[in-house]
């Protein structure tokens, strides 16, 4: 089915009707204004790699929160990779609409037979479904597979081309007899046109470190003296244990990441997954496309003894905005606290010496907070096609989110930092 039309719509003016569920059939008449001759053309891509990369880079660089993993090459690798195609359980579906031949909005969308590799949890969901004798999968998910980084999704060249994508989204999902849609990790300025269609929405909460703006920290000893003192007599703990074990750090970033630095990640990678009982969701190849086609976005820290290599940590980077993302870690031996200096110790060093306003520490992790990283909430979206299957996940959702949001002021109460006078 690649690149086959979803429908075609005529564009009427610059302002959309609100769309409110469930999904309309088809893709109707977004406004009443004055009549245009543009024509807006909608298809689904099942191969991303055969989208035009610059035009969808170039759509993507105009939203107001782009990351590098938003980017055509990364989500092209996933599939050129063996990564996210249909055998692992990922159907690309991407959305694009094009209007007198010009991409005006995008997404990634995957018709999924499974919630893994999500970060946001439904399988609650699935299981009450089951329980019900109804079928959950496959269900239509709009996400970058296995990265919960909070970013753009929607990608579009204004409101009425975004609420035209939502419109198209919804309809595909009617296509395919999937049991709902969800968009994860949504940006902030998305939210009026999915709220505007009455999906769910789920709050969530991570980690992030983030420069201070009114009095940046000069370096790392720096950041360390604005920690409370007993959060920062851990970390200086932590710090020591590694140096006494005889690890020393190098940083590589971009083509300084060899190919041998590479296979040594890959191989700890693996690792990682093998301790947790579980299978690696990236293959050699996807990192092998990285280290090709997006090398400016990578840093690498290596640590070891005595020259040989035992462990290190793969952090993304955006050096236009200068935000770093921690992704992915593994050592061969087990080394007390070298998690903790491999995942966060060195990339904040890193980012504060380079000018980088924020680390993003990845999913989930309470105990971040003790090292400077403050809570953030993020966004996701849900539609459910069944009524009372719907009715009840919005009163979940309600409730879980009074909790997350007492949750986050708890937290905030307990900030890592010395109170400012």
């Amino acid at each position: 089915m690649s690149d086959q039309p979803l429908g075609k719509h005529r564009s009427n003016g610059p302002e959309a009707d609100a769309l409110c569920r469930p999904p309309p059939e088809g893709v109707g008449r977004l406004g009443s204004g004055p009549s245009s001759t543009e024509m807006d053309l909608i298809r689904v891509h099942d191969d991303p790699t055969a989208l035009d990369g610059k035009a969808w880079n170039a759509l993507l660089d105009r939203q107001s929160q782009p990351t590098p993993f938003m980017r055509w090459e990364y989500l092209a690798a996933l599939h050129a990779s063996g990564s996210a195609v249909p055998g692992t359980g990922w159907a690309p579906r991407f959305v694009t609409v094009h209007r007198d031949a010009e991409l005006v909005a995008a997404a990634p969308a995957y018709l999924k037979s499974h919630s893994y590799g999500e970060y946001v949890f439904d399988w609650a969901w699935a299981d009450a479904y089951q329980r019900h004798g109804l079928r959950y999968y496959p269900k239509l998910l709009v996400a970058v597979p296995f990265t919960p980084v909070p970013g753009s999704r929607l990608l579009a060249r204004d409101e009425p081309a975004r609420q035209l994508l939502l419109a198209a989204l919804a309809q595909l999902a009617r296509q395919e007899k999937a049991s709902s849609l969800h968009l994860l990790f949504h940006a902030e300025d998305e939210a009026p046109a999915i709220e505007a269609q009455r999906w769910l929405v789920r709050q969530g909460v991570q980690f992030h470190w983030t420069q201070d703006t009114a009095a940046p920290w000069p370096d790392f000893n720096a950041f360390l003296a604005s920690l409370q003192r007993e959060k920062r007599k851990k970390i200086m703990q932590e710090r020591r244990k590694v140096t006494e074990a005889g690890l020393d750090f190098s940083a590589h970033q971009g083509i300084e990441i060899t190919p041998g630095l590479w296979q040594f990640f890959h191989h700890c990678y693996t690792l990682t997954y093998r301790a947790h009982h579980s299978t690696p969701y990236l293959t050699a190849d996807f990192f092998e496309a990285m280290a090709r086609d997006m090398p400016e976005n990578w840093l690498m820290f290596v640590a070891r003894r005595q020259g040989e290599p035992i462990g290190v940590s793969l952090v993304a980077l955006d050096p236009v905005r200068g935000e770093a993302y921690g992704r992915y870690w593994g050592c061969t031996e087990f080394v007390p606290c070298l998690h903790f200096e491999a995942c966060y110790y060195q990339p904040l060093q890193w980012c504060i010496a380079n000018g980088y306003r924020r680390f993003e520490g990845g999913a989930q992790g309470e105990h971040k907070m003790a090292r400077g990283l403050l809570p953030v909430g993020t966004r996701s979206a849900h539609w459910l096609a069944h009524p009372q299957f719907s009715a009840a996940v919005a009163d979940f959702l309600q409730r879980e989110g009074q909790g997350i949001a007492s949750y986050v002021d708890e937290l905030r109460e307990h900030s890592p930092f010395k109170a400012v006078p």
